[in-house]
């Protein structure tokens, strides 16, 4: 695991796909934090939530950063090198 993230040049200026998580609000589930894709701008539900779809969205196209989308909250996370960017 390396300390500092290789994946920075990834980020891209991205609209968010939905203002809730984009998954969840197809299937009428519920979801505890959003995180955002820097990537494409895909927004998914957050490890604490039961289907997980950021996580779930990394997995299936390899997009490394996401942000909180989660108002008043300011970080990135890197899945690859597992750190805050």
């Amino acid at each position: 695991m390396t300390t500092t993230c290789t994946h920075l040049d990834q980020i891209h200026d991205v609209t968010p796909s939905a203002q809730g998580c984009e998954d969840c609000l197809k299937t009428g589930e519920r979801w505890v934090h959003l995180r955002e894709c820097l990537v494409c701008g895909h927004v998914g539900c957050c490890d604490s939530s039961r289907n997980r779809h950021a996580t779930k969205h990394f997995h299936a196209t390899g997009h490394p950063i996401i942000r909180s989308f989660e108002p008043g909250e300011d970080w990135r996370w890197c899945y690859v090198d597992e750190v805050v960017v």
